[in-house]
C-alpha cells in the first residue's frame, strides 16, 4: 500500500492526520487541544490567520459557527453536514482539504460478517426451557421477601456480531499552492446549511463549499479563486485515518470520476462512492496511480477558475430484506447501478452549480423554515464560536448561544434524519471503524430523545424512524416475542438495536440493568402515536402507525400478569428493570406508566385507525383498568422507582426512568385521580391527588441531582432535568440546568460530549437542548383521552435571559399552529391557527399563563384564535 505521503506528492499532512487522529482517542480534551495546535503548526500553511470578525457572507442574523483556524479534533472542530442518505466532516482545510465521509448504511457485524448471526436471539429448540426459565424468575421475584433477584442470565443470549456504524474513508483535495495564508475564516451556514471556508494565499483569495444534498442524495464540494485560474487542484481518497477500513479499490469511471469499491470488514458490508469532478472552462482527468496490493487512481484539474466535485454512495444493504422470507439477510443488490443514475442526474448538463446550490438551500428551508424562534439574542460577530462557547458560565447564560444552539439541533436532525435509516446515537457522523456504543440505537433514553422537538417544531423528518421500526424491528422481533416471552402476539425489542435486527435481549455478564428493556417498542409507540396526533394523518396512521401500535400492544396485553408479591389484584410485569438501574424486580413505574400510556393511544386512536377488532380494544380497555398504573409514593415523599418501596434518597442514577410521565410523558403531569388513582399501600386504600403526585415527582427530581454522580455527567442526563424542571414551573432550575449542560458538555463545535473533556460523541443532547428549551417556553402534553381539553402554557419557564422573544409556526396536538411572543419578561400575544382538516378529531383547547386560564376555545376546522395583551 502507498504511503499517504506519497499519495500527495510529499505532503506530511497524510501521514501525521492518521497518527493525530489515533493518539486523539486516547486522551483528555485539554490534551486534544495541544496535540491539535501542534499538529496545526506542523503544516502552517493551514493554521495562519488574523482575522477578528465574523466572515464576510456570514448570516447577519448571527446563525451559524464560525472560526479563524482550520479544525483538527474530530469530535470538537470539525463541522458537520448531511442530507439523511450520505454525511461528512470538514475541517475547513486551505491548500489541503481533508473530508471524511459517511455513508448511513456503513455498518460492520450482522449477517454480512456471520451468516450465523441470529439477532441476539435463542435458538427455536430453546423455547421449552427459556419459558420455564421466565416462569421461574417471576416466581423467584413474587416469593422474594425484598421483590427483587440478582440474575436473569439463563434468558439472555451473546450479541454475536453485532457490529458499530463506521465511517468512509477521507476525500482529499489538494491546491498546488504554498505560501503564508492570511484572512482565513471557516462557518457553517444554519439558514442555508452550507459548510464554507475562504481564505487567502499567493495573492489570491480562494473560497470553498460544501453541503449534501437530500434531493439529489449527493454532497458538493466547490472551489473558486479571483486569479483568473485555480492551481493545479487534485482529488484522492484515503483510509489511512479511518481506522479499520480494509483497503479499497480506487479505479477510474471515466476520465473525470473515481470509482472507489471496498468492504467495511472482510467479509463485511460492500459499499461504492462515485466523485465526479466537473471544472467549466478547464481539463479534468482521471490517473492511476500505482500500488501493490489494490488498485489506486486520482483526479486532477487544470485551466479552471472553478471546479466542484460530487460524491455519492451506497451499499448493499437492505432494510426490507429483514425478514423470515430473506432469512433475515438484509441482503440487497451491489449499489453501482444506482449510483450511477444519482451520478447522471446530479451532474447532467442541464444543472449548473448555482441552481443545484439553490435546490439544496430551498429544500432545506422546507424542513426548518416553517417554524422560528427569537429569544431576544444580540449576534456577537465580533467573537468566533469556539470563543463564545469557552466563556460560558452556568446560570449566567448566553442568549446568543443559546439560540444558536437550538437552531443547531434543527440543523443536525434535518441533515440526518431523512434517509433510509433514523438518526443513530452520532447522527449519522462516525469517524473509523467502531465508534461508541457501536454508534447505534440505544432506545432507552436516546434515539427517543432525538425526535423529541420535531413535531412540535414542525419538521417533516420523522417518518424513516417508522419504516425503521417496521422492517428492522417488528419481524425478527415477533420470533423474539415467542423465543423469549412465549408471546405469540405482537413483537418486542430491547435496549440496543443495529440495523441487522437485533431483537434479543444482550448478554454481557449479569447485564440486565441495561439489556433487559422490553419497553423500547412502548416508548418508540408513544412517538408514533404522537406523530398522529399532531398531524391528523388518517392516511399514515391506518396504513403504518396503528398496525405498529396495535402489535405492540398485542405484546404487553400478554406480558402483564398478576402481582403475587402484593396480590392487591393488580396487573404487573416482571421481570422488569427500570432503565439502567440495577434491582431486577416488578412492577417497575417506569414500565407500568409507558404501557398505560400505550393502551390510552389504542383507545385515543381507534376509531380513526378504521378497525373493527372490538374484542381486541375490550381487552385493552379491562387490562387497562386493572394494571398497576406506575404512580405510588415512598417513604421520603419521593415518586416510587418501583413498586417496591426501595428507592435511595442519595441515588443521583443518570436516567429519570420513573419520572418519564413527568416529561416527555404524561402520566404524572396530566396526572387524574378518576383514572389513575386508588390503589392499597400497607393494605390502606390510597387516593392521590395531582398536587401530591407533583410533589413527589419533584422530590425525586431534586435527590436526583444535576446529572453528574457516579454513573453521570452525559448532556442528555442534563437537558432531561431541564425539561422536566420545567414541566415543574420552576425557572431557576430549569435554566441552571440547561446552561449547565452548555458549559459542561458542549465542544467548540457545539458537537455534545458523552462527558466533559471526553472524546466521545453523542448527539441526543444536541436534540435533547431543542427540546428542553422548547420546554421552558411551551407546553402541551398529551391527556389520557380526546375528551379532556389539552392545557396548553405560555412561558411556563422563561428565564430573565430570555426577557423579550417570539416563537412562530410551533404545532402543538390536533393540528394546532401557534404564534406567540412577550416583552419584558410578559406575554404580549398569542394566535392558535386550527389546520381545515383535523379528521373529526376536534377538542377542547385551554389556555394558560402565569397559573390563570387567558383563553379556552374549541378545535374546529379553520379556527383562529387571537389571544392579546
Amino acid at each position: 500500500m502507498d504511503s499517504p505521503i506519497g499519495l500527495l506528492g510529499g505532503r506530511p499532512w497524510a501521514f501525521l492526520l492518521p497518527v493525530f487522529q489515533f493518539l486523539s482517542r486516547f486522551l483528555p480534551w485539554s490534551m486534544q487541544m495541544l496535540l491539535g495546535r501542534l499538529y496545526c503548526l506542523s503544516t502552517a500553511a493551514n493554521c495562519v490567520s488574523h482575522t477578528h470578525s465574523a466572515p464576510p457572507g456570514f448570516p447577519s442574523s448571527g446563525n451559524g459557527l464560525w472560526y479563524t483556524t482550520p479544525g483538527s479534533v474530530w469530535v470538537q472542530e470539525l463541522l458537520p453536514i448531511g442530507n439523511g442518505y450520505l454525511a461528512a466532516m470538514l475541517p475547513g482545510g486551505t491548500s489541503q482539504e481533508s473530508t471524511q465521509l459517511n455513508i448511513e448504511s456503513l455498518w460492520s457485524g450482522g449477517p454480512f460478517q456471520d451468516p450465523t448471526y441470529s439477532g441476539g436471539n435463542s435458538l427455536p429448540s430453546q423455547h421449552t426451557q427459556l419459558a420455564e426459565d421466565m416462569r421461574s424468575i417471576r416466581q423467584n421475584i413474587f416469593s422474594s421477601p425484598t421483590g427483587t433477584i440478582d440474575s436473569i442470565e439463563e434468558i439472555m443470549t451473546d450479541a454475536g456480531a453485532y457490529g458499530s456504524y463506521a465511517g468512509a474513508g477521507y476525500l482529499l483535495a489538494t491546491l498546488d499552492i504554498s505560501g503564508q495564508v492570511t484572512n482565513y475564516w471557516r462557518w457553517l451556514d444554519l439558514d442555508e446549511a452550507v459548510s464554507r471556508t475562504t481564505w487567502s494565499q499567493g495573492g489570491a483569495t480562494f473560497y470553498r463549499e460544501t453541503f449534501c444534498s437530500h434531493p439529489l442524495e449527493a454532497c458538493l464540494q466547490y472551489v473558486n479563486t479571483t486569479a483568473k485560474i485555480l492551481p493545479s487542484l487534485s482529488y484522492a481518497y484515503s483510509v489511512s485515518a479511518e481506522t479499520g477500513l480494509p483497503t479499497p479499490n480506487v479505479t477510474c469511471f471515466d476520465n473525470s470520476t473515481l470509482s472507489i469499491r471496498n468492504y467495511v470488514n472482510n467479509p463485511g458490508v460492500m459499499y461504492e462512492i462515485l466523485a465526479q469532478v466537473v471544472a467549466p472552462g478547464g481539463s479534468v482527468a482521471c490517473s492511476t496511480v500505482p500500488r501493490s496490493n489494490s488498485p489506486n487512481a486520482t483526479l486532477s484539474v487544470t485551466g479552471a477558475s472553478e471546479a466542484w466535485i460530487t460524491w455519492v454512495g451506497g451499499t448493499n444493504y437492505d432494510m426490507t430484506a429483514g425478514t423470515t422470507a430473506s432469512n433475515y439477510s438484509f441482503q440487497g443488490s451491489d449499489p453501482h447501478d444506482a449510483l450511477v443514475t444519482i451520478m447522471s442526474s446530479t451532474n447532467s448538463g442541464s444543472k449548473s452549480y448555482s441552481s443545484i446550490l439553490a435546490q439544496h438551500i430551498a429544500d432545506y428551508d422546507s424542513i426548518v423554515g416553517s417554524f422560528s424562534l427569537s429569544l431576544g439574542q444580540v449576534p456577537d460577530l465580533d467573537t468566533p464560536t469556539d470563543q463564545i462557547v469557552a466563556s460560558y458560565q452556568t446560570y449566567v447564560g448566553n442568549a446568543y448561544l443559546e439560540w444558536l444552539l437550538f437552531n443547531y439541533g434543527r440543523y443536525l436532525l434535518t441533515s440526518s434524519a431523512r434517509g433510509i435509516l433514523p438518526v443513530n446515537l452520532q447522527g449519522k457522523w462516525a469517524d473509523g471503524l467502531s465508534n461508541a456504543w457501536g454508534a447505534d440505537y440505544h432506545s432507552n433514553i436516546n434515539i427517543q430523545m432525538n425526535y423529541w422537538f420535531a413535531e412540535m417544531t414542525n419538521m417533516d423528518v420523522v417518518l424513516p424512524l417508522f419504516d425503521y421500526f417496521e422492517n428492522t424491528w417488528a419481524p425478527r422481533g415477533a420470533y423474539t416475542a415467542w423465543a423469549l416471552y412465549n408471546i405469540s402476539s405482537g413483537w418486542v425489542t430491547h435496549n440496543e438495536m443495529n440495523i441487522f435486527g437485533h431483537t434479543g435481549m444482550k448478554l454481557s455478564g449479569n447485564s440486565a440493568q441495561w439489556a433487559n428493556y422490553p419497553e423500547s417498542n412502548a416508548w418508540m409507540m408513544i412517538h408514533a402515536w404522537d406523530h398522529f396526533d399532531y398531524t391528523n394523518d388518517v392516511q399514515w396512521w391506518q396504513t403504518q402507525g396503528w398496525p405498529l401500535v396495535k402489535s405492540v400492544a398485542s405484546f404487553h396485553l400478554e406480558r402483564l400478569i398478576e402481582d403475587l408479591h402484593f396480590n392487591d389484584s393488580t396487573l404487573v410485569t416482571a421481570p422488569c428493570n427500570s432503565p439502567e438501574q440495577v434491582p431486577i424486580t416488578f412492577g417497575c413505574a417506569h414500565t407500568q406508566q409507558l404501557i398505560w400510556q400505550l393502551f390510552n393511544a389504542i383507545e385515543k386512536g381507534f376509531a380513526a385507525a378504521g378497525d373493527t377488532d372490538t374484542e381486541f380494544l375490550d381487552s385493552v380497555l379491562a387490562k387497562r383498568d386493572q394494571m398497576d398504573k406506575g404512580v405510588r409514593i415512598g417513604w421520603w415523599g419521593q415518586l416510587q422507582e418501583w413498586k417496591v418501596d426501595m428507592d435511595s434518597p442519595i441515588d443521583t442514577h443518570r436516567h429519570l426512568s420513573h419520572l418519564i410521565g413527568l416529561y416527555p410523558g404524561y402520566a404524572i403531569t396530566s396526572y387524574d385521580p378518576a383514572l389513575q388513582g386508588g390503589l392499597i399501600v400497607n393494605r390502606t386504600f390510597v387516593n392521590y391527588t395531582k398536587e401530591q403526585v407533583l410533589n413527589a415527582a419533584e422530590k425525586s427530581l431534586l435527590h436526583r441531582g444535576n446529572g453528574t454522580g457516579p454513573d453521570a455527567d452525559a448532556g442528555w442526563d442534563k437537558l432531561w432535568r431541564a425539561a422536566a424542571w420545567a414541566q415543574l414551573g420552576n425557572e431557576s432550575e430549569f435554566y441552571k440546568e440547561l446552561t449547565y449542560a452548555i458549559e459542561s458538555n458542549f465542544a467548540a463545535n457545539l458537537f455534545d460530549l458523552y462527558t466533559t473533556d471526553s472524546c466521545f460523541f453523542q448527539i441526543d443532547a444536541n436534540f435533547g437542548y431543542p427540546a428542553a428549551v422548547l420546554n421552558g417556553l411551551l407546553q402541551a402534553p398529551d391527556v389520557a383521552n380526546i375528551d379532556m381539553p389539552l392545557q396548553v402554557t405560555l412561558l411556563p419557564a422563561l428565564p430573565p435571559t430570555w426577557s423579550t422573544g417570539e416563537m412562530k409556526g410551533a404545532r402543538i396536538r390536533g393540528g394546532i399552529t401557534l404564534d406567540f411572543a412577550w416583552s419584558g419578561g410578559k406575554l404580549t400575544s398569542a394566535t392558535f391557527t386550527v389546520d381545515d382538516n383535523v379528521a373529526g378529531r376536534e377538542r377542547d383547547v385551554v389556555v394558560n399563563y402565569g397559573g390563570q386560564v387567558i383563553g379556552q376555545f374549541r378545535s374546529n376546522e379553520g379556527t383562529v384564535v387571537n389571544l392579546s395583551f
